[in-house]
């Protein structure tokens, strides 16, 4: 019992440490005047967005499951004939005919993503409040010391103000307790509160009151009977002094000192008996004093977020308004060096508030959209965008966020079968370029982006990941039909180059990009892009070490050996010195292309680093080189794992400040990525991922595990020539915790589930550790670098 006692002590000792810090929050002294400046709350399925309105307050509402559309096959059974006439143009060099061919009978029946069938991720509508205040008449009121915040690692948002001498306040959580979301309205002077609550949605939508409880409800369209997803929205309030009655589809409320706001959501994806469960997760609520209910959503949220503490120093910005700083930062960085670590620390608080074990992965919005019609309807890019949301997960210390991501695959096993079937005759299954929640497979209605091969063994790739820092033989057990399925497929229909000998895809893309023909036009469709090439031997490698791991299927292992040595290499340098991008030795038609799919096997696979591939790695750099810095939000995400990977600081540092430039305007698509006002990753319009890739990115610069060895420091920058963090994770399933000063590792831990040795490079060397201390149920092995003793 004394062991459990003293872990307990020491625990909530390094946690009330870490809050005793400065918090980690965004702040602004104004109302938000577009959505993209408002406050982003979730607890992995409910989401709101306060934008912190005086007078009229819109707070937008999210249900992650909330999806119009409905299970489709658009699957072309006859696609595979044109298979040998397709792979023959290609062979030719009539990579354009082999297009027109794609386009005619190799892509998705029906309109594909464009059509209702598919359907689009969804708001749930918005929760206005109207107030009205004594002794204001008309006009923009008055208002004094505005302030409006996120709190970060406590999940919770408020929005203080002075007017006509009473001070209000707001507080706004999404509970990880009871699974509602809270608003709490205070004045510091009895019966100043009066205001009026309704809900709203663009379309497909009816409000009513029953007694004082506010409902709205509704069905979305599923493409066929228009009869798809319902859902349900009910709130009610709780008051301190004051009444409420229910008038004309709102709630009023008269005279009150305190209220409180209660809303429960709800839809009917799988079967989820939400009119009954809204109705429980209410009443539960509310049969809890308010403070209980805050403190336990804390105290839940900080189970994940609390387990990675960064500090990179403070700067003489760092007090300013969240808008003012990243202004600052782009002109002056070394003004404020903590707000790369916010921003690395806003991406996993949006991880754990977008998905949660059970429910779905984060989409392109993540949780959060204010439209219908929400941008590539809000759906999943299997060609490198969903693969990001998930990248910081595990380096960052939320691995089971992982886990709905496994479970959306595994959903796409069965219907890929057939897609496999239909367009190529081949065993196993296959995945293209997008999907949603209703299992779509098939290729996308164009060929130019929709014929990828890469989506299903690129979407293998993160689930191994999670396999790999964890070593959870059970979990492996459990996704080893995926893999295998997958592997399957791409040794079922790679075909011999015949100038090379290699066996490659065909037809596929090098995703979204494309490039010139001898004879002066273009094409996409192609055979064996570098993409390609480098997720078959990542899987590949996989399913063998996951075969031996298991103890299982020596025989398929064999087979896939065998077929490796006939795999292309992961990089071949071009004539100018890149990393080519496509089996010929094309010109591309964009050199700065967004996509750099390419550079696959130098982040996320293993197979070009600097230390052993050091010729790939200068290619790789001139590539990078060309593709330039600026582009959207993602792609910039993308380049600071890349540089990271290079071990050049300097420069994914650079890609760190890019991202991190100030953007406006929500719908200029062609102004290039930053961050809208609230951190929201601009592509522009708002798309998650950038966010995510850039906490990804951060952590890379400060720890890599794929080259064979614990690697901390690999990519720092000038900018942070000294601080520490903890709680990081590396493969192997080991906790690394480190602090460094002058651009050198003075101290480090390393914590592991078990025992043994570990090689790790530090400093510019290379060290072999033995973990055999154990302290609080984990093996520890602790270093002081300017001590003399070693291990």
């Amino acid at each position: 019992m004394k062991p459990l006692i003293v872990f307990y002590f020491c625990y909530f000792a390094f946690t009330n440490a870490i809050a005793q810090q400065k918090p980690l929050k965004l702040w602004y002294d104004k109302p938000a005047k577009i959505w993209e400046a408002t406050l982003p709350l979730g607890n992995g399925r409910l989401g709101m967005t306060p934008d912190g309105g005086v007078l009229k307050e819109k707070i937008v509402l999210n249900d992650i499951t909330l999806w119009s559309g409905s299970p489709q096959d658009a699957n072309n059974y006859d696609a595979y004939k044109s298979l040998p006439a397709i792979r023959k143009l290609i062979l030719e060099g009539k990579n354009d005919e082999a297009q027109a061919l794609v386009n005619s009978n190799f892509v998705c029946k029906g309109e594909g993503s464009a059509g209702e069938r598919w359907g689009k991720y969804q708001t749930m509508g918005a929760l206005e409040i109207d107030f009205t205040y004594k002794g204001h008449q008309a006009g923009q009121p008055d208002v004094k010391q505005y302030r409006r915040e996120l709190l970060l690692d406590q999940a919770t948002a408020n929005c203080t103000f002075v007017l006509n001498g009473v001070n209000y306040k707001r507080e706004y959580f999404t509970s990880f307790d009871d699974d509602v979301s809270m608003i709490r309205l205070t004045a510091d002077k009895p019966g100043q509160l009066n205001c009026r609550i309704s809900m709203n949605r663009p379309e497909r939508y009816s409000v009513k009151t029953e007694g004082n409880e506010l409902q709205m409800s509704g069905q979305l369209n599923n493409g066929t009977d228009g009869n798809g997803m319902q859902y349900l929205a009910r709130v009610q309030t709780k008051l301190k002094d004051g009444t409420v009655h229910a008038e004309n589809n709102s709630l009023v409320i008269k005279d009150a000192t305190e209220v409180l706001i209660y809303l429960s959501a709800g839809t009917d994806f799988r079967g989820f008996a939400f009119k009954e469960k809204t109705k429980q997760f209410l009443s539960a609520a509310m049969e809890k004093p308010y403070e209980l209910q805050r403190s336990r959503h804390m105290a839940n949220f900080a189970e994940f977020f609390k387990r990675v503490h960064i500090d990179l120093g403070e700067g003489s910005s760092s007090g300013l308004t969240t808008d003012l700083r990243l202004d600052d930062f782009y002109n002056n960085f070394n003004n404020d060096p903590s707000l790369a670590a916010l921003f690395f620390q806003y991406g996993r608080y949006l991880s754990i508030s977008s998905t949660r074990v059970g429910l779905l992965p984060p989409n392109l919005q993540g949780l959060w959209a204010q439209e219908i019609n929400t941008a590539w309807n809000g759906d999943y890019h299997l060609d490198v965008n969903v693969q990001m949301n998930h990248w910081p997960l595990e380096v960052t210390n939320l691995s089971e966020l992982n886990l709905p991501l496994a479970e959306l695959v595994k959903s796409l096993v069965e219907p890929g079968k057939k897609t496999a079937r239909a367009y190529y005759n081949a065993d196993g299954w296959i995945a293209h370029v997008i999907t949603n929640v209703w299992g779509f497979t098939e290729p996308g209605e164009n060929a130019s982006w929709g014929a990828s091969n890469a989506g299903s063994g690129w979407l293998c790739s993160n689930l191994w990941d999670h396999y790999a820092f964890t070593n959870n033989l059970l979990y492996l057990k459990s996704i080893y039909p995926v893999l295998k399925g997958s592997a399957e497929f791409y040794k079922s229909v790679l075909i011999k180059d015949p100038k090379t000998g290699w066996m490659v895809t065909s037809p596929s893309v090098s995703p979204e990009n494309s490039f010139y023909m001898a004879n002066g036009k273009t094409a996409s469709i192609c055979m064996g892009p570098t993409i390609d090439n480098q997720i078959v031997r990542e899987l590949f490698s996989n399913v063998i070490t996951a075969s031996k791991h298991l103890k299982i299927d020596r025989d398929f292992r064999k087979e896939l050996e065998n077929m490796l040595k006939s795999v292309p290499p992961a990089g071949v340098i071009s004539k100018d010195g890149r990393i080519q991008e496509w089996l010929e030795d094309y010109k591309e038609t964009e050199p700065t292309h967004r996509h750099i799919s390419h550079l696959y096997g130098l982040y996320p696979a293993p197979f070009i680093t600097p230390l052993s591939t050091p010729e790939l790695a200068q290619a790789a750099r001139k590539t990078l080189d060309v593709r330039g810095d600026k582009s959207t939000s993602w792609s910039i995400a993308y380049k600071i794992l890349f540089w990271a990977r290079l071990h050049d600081g300097n420069r994914a540092f650079k890609l760190v400040r890019e991202i991190l430039r100030p953007i406006l305007n929500p719908n200029n698509m062609m102004g290039g990525g930053g961050v809208f006002p609230n951190l929201f990753s601009a592509h522009p319009p708002f798309q998650i991922d950038g966010n995510f890739g850039a906490t990804a990115g951060i952590a890379e610069m400060l720890l890599q595990s794929h080259d064979g060895c614990i690697d901390l420091l690999p990519a720092l920058p000038d900018a942070w020539k000294n601080g520490t963090v903890k709680g990081l994770k590396a493969r192997g399933d080991y906790t690394i915790d480190m602090s460094w000063k002058n651009g050198k590792i003075t101290s480090y831990t390393i914590s592991s589930t078990k025992p043994g040795k570990v090689k790790v490079r530090l400093n510019g060397k290379y060290h072999v550790h033995t973990i055999s201390r154990k302290q609080f149920g984990l093996w520890i092995f602790k270093n002081s670098v300017s001590s003399r003793k070693r291990s």
